[in-house]
């Protein structure tokens, strides 16, 4: 990660963006303190098979887990709401 600082940034951010646009981070300093990240905008969403998404709540089941209550109760929660 490249870093530049405020002034720099704004003379030359044409330039900034262009590199930003071809896959860099650049950070803005001032007075040589981090202030702002340039980063790159999302381009297309794309669309997760199913496989990612099964793979997706797999990783979930691993960090979420419930505090002492079943899966009726959680269904029967739900229902309520």
């Amino acid at each position: 990660m490249d870093t530049v600082g405020a002034f720099d940034a704004k003379t030359h951010l044409s330039e900034l963006l262009d590199r930003v646009a071809g896959g860099e981070t650049i950070a803005i300093t001032r007075h040589g303190v981090p202030a702002a990240l340039l980063v790159p905008a999302r381009g297309k969403r794309r669309t997760l098979t199913r496989k990612e998404v099964a793979e997706g709540f797999k990783e979930l089941r691993k960090r979420v887990k419930p505090a002492g209550i079943s899966i009726r109760e959680m269904i029967e929660e739900g229902r309520r709401h």
